[in-house]
């Protein structure tokens, strides 16, 4: 039995029963008790299974905290990620930008580069670039608004997202791994992100490195449909791996 091959079973092994252990799992496959060990640290680390004392669990449904508690959440690695995303961005390029704590650091970042042309579904993000008089063209998708995260969302937001054709869609996600890519905690938003993908030249995701080996229940894309992954730290050598042979740009 191939290495791949192994952990393919053992993924259909614990999703199937929920959870595991090490010796049923030896047993099962005819290996040492290190080798399942390494096995579910790598499996753990691709965000496929969630490595626990003695064994191994299904991947944990990953549910986001509100907008507020996320604006105090890893502040450091947040501004981070909006500058390196400012070398990526040209002064003159159209992006579209989504409703998130991670985004907006971004936007802040990117309102002091120079004019742009932003559409976002995003109230606060509309009003930094605004707040910036620095030439940038801003348009507010409308639609339902939601006061908790200042966002527009709907059908009719995501019907006007099409009238627009943008260089970058810039996104957040809940949750990033190998298996089932990156993921929203909420519907609504998983329909905007999809639409900014769609009418985009190219896709990038902004994360920090706490989302890797989540899983959250609404898919943007696979890791192959990602262009460039902006995070505040190197992924470790598991989920590296796996960007790279998606062809992911790491910055």
């Amino acid at each position: 039995m191939t290495l791949k091959t192994r952990h393919e079973d053992i993924l259909d092994t614990v999703n199937r029963h929920g959870r595991v252990s090490v010796e049923q799992l030896a047993t099962l496959f005819d290996v040492s008790a290190e080798t399942i060990r390494r096995d579910l640290t790598f499996l753990n680390g691709a965000g496929r299974l969630q490595k626990v004392h003695g064994g191994a669990k299904r991947a944990r449904l990953f549910t986001e905290a509100s907008f507020e508690e996320r604006m105090g959440e890893e502040a450091d690695g947040k501004m981070l990620i909006a500058r390196k995303l400012t070398d990526m961005i040209e002064p003159g390029d159209t992006i579209f930008i989504d409703t998130g704590s991670t985004t907006l650091a971004c936007a802040a970042a990117l309102a002091e580069k120079g004019p742009l042309t932003v559409i976002t579904n995003s109230i606060h993000i509309a009003l930094t670039f605004d707040r910036a008089h620095n030439g940038s063209s801003v348009f507010l998708l409308g639609g339902q608004f939601s006061a908790g995260n200042g966002q527009t969302l709907g059908t009719m937001a995501v019907e006007q997202i099409g009238s627009f054709q943008a260089d970058h869609a810039i996104l957040t996600v809940a949750a990033l791994n190998a298996e089932t890519g990156a993921m929203d905690a909420n519907f609504d938003e998983a329909q905007i992100a999809l639409a900014m993908r769609r009418n985009a030249r190219d896709t990038v995701i902004v994360a920090t490195t706490a989302k890797v080996g989540r899983t959250a229940t609404y898919r943007l894309c696979m890791l192959d449909e990602i262009d460039v992954l902006v995070s505040d730290r190197a992924p470790d050598e598991a989920f590296a791996t796996a960007l790279s042979k998606a062809g992911v740009e790491v910055r």
